[in-house]
């Protein structure tokens, strides 16, 4: 079951064309990884998915839900971390769920398994009272994940979730992601580190908009002979660069 399609998708910024006529199907159940260099179009893509940004042409679907005509039952579906997911520093650890909980309009009757669970899911038990601002990296990110994650979306969006995170938590993060596809959550992931795209079911390299390959990792590395994404996208990429004009 197709759960991501986008047809054409454009998206431009008076000269710049950020998103290049993307067509883009994800199976429900996947963990998809959309990588490339700083201004490849992956964050504008994942904003377009998300119904944050409209698209200058074509068309986008988030569980058979236009990302523009149903707009707003889509972000009912769907959940989208940042890259700077807003925590409220402030607040404990238990109160920032309490407000992504308020803020999904969850009843307070039927949060408290759901957070239970959260909490267990991601570590975070031992903290819950400790206040946000006062975690760590890696803990911070954990706690985003788990305010994304309290009303139970079909589909989750992450934007770099790993960026800046130590090696030991960006596992424990990935450990987590690995959890959910039990739940058959699709997921939508960018990232900058190559070793965590060899991780995902599928990648997508972006470069200058435009979507060059689309395969799964393996399939990727023995096209091009490479041990490693990073040669293989190194290779696409510079092939690319050579025939434009």
């Amino acid at each position: 079951m197709v759960t991501i399609k986008a047809s054409r998708l454009t998206m431009k910024f008076a000269s710049l064309v950020a998103v290049d006529n993307l067509n883009l199907e994800v199976e429900e159940g996947e963990i998809f990884g959309l990588v490339g260099p700083d201004g490849a179009g992956k964050s504008t893509t994942i904003r377009l998915l998300t119904s944050i940004l409209d698209p200058t042409e074509g068309d986008a679907w988030v569980c058979d839900k236009h990302t523009v005509k149903d707009a707003e039952t889509v972000k009912e579906s769907i959940a989208y971390m940042s890259q700077r997911f807003g925590l409220y520093e402030e607040l404990s650890v238990i109160e920032n769920i309490n407000f992504y909980a308020d803020v999904y309009g969850i009843a307070r009757d039927k949060r408290t398994a759901a957070i239970d669970r959260l909490l267990g899911f991601s570590g975070l038990i031992p903290f819950k009272q400790r206040f946000a601002g006062k975690l760590s990296g890696g803990m911070k990110q954990k706690l985003g994940l788990a305010c994304a994650l309290i009303h139970t979306p079909r589909v989750l969006f992450l934007d770099e979730p790993t960026n800046g995170v130590d090696p030991v938590s960006r596992r424990d993060f990935w450990n987590i992601l690995y959890g959910l596809l039990k739940e058959k959550v699709t997921i939508f992931c960018s990232t900058s580190y190559l070793d965590e795209a060899e991780r995902c079911h599928r990648v997508g390299l972006m470069h200058k908009g435009k979507l060059l390959r689309c395969d799964y990792p393996s399939n990727i590395k023995k096209e091009f002979n490479a041990r490693t994404l990073e040669e293989a996208f190194i290779t696409i990429i510079n092939e690319y660069e050579r025939k434009q004009p």
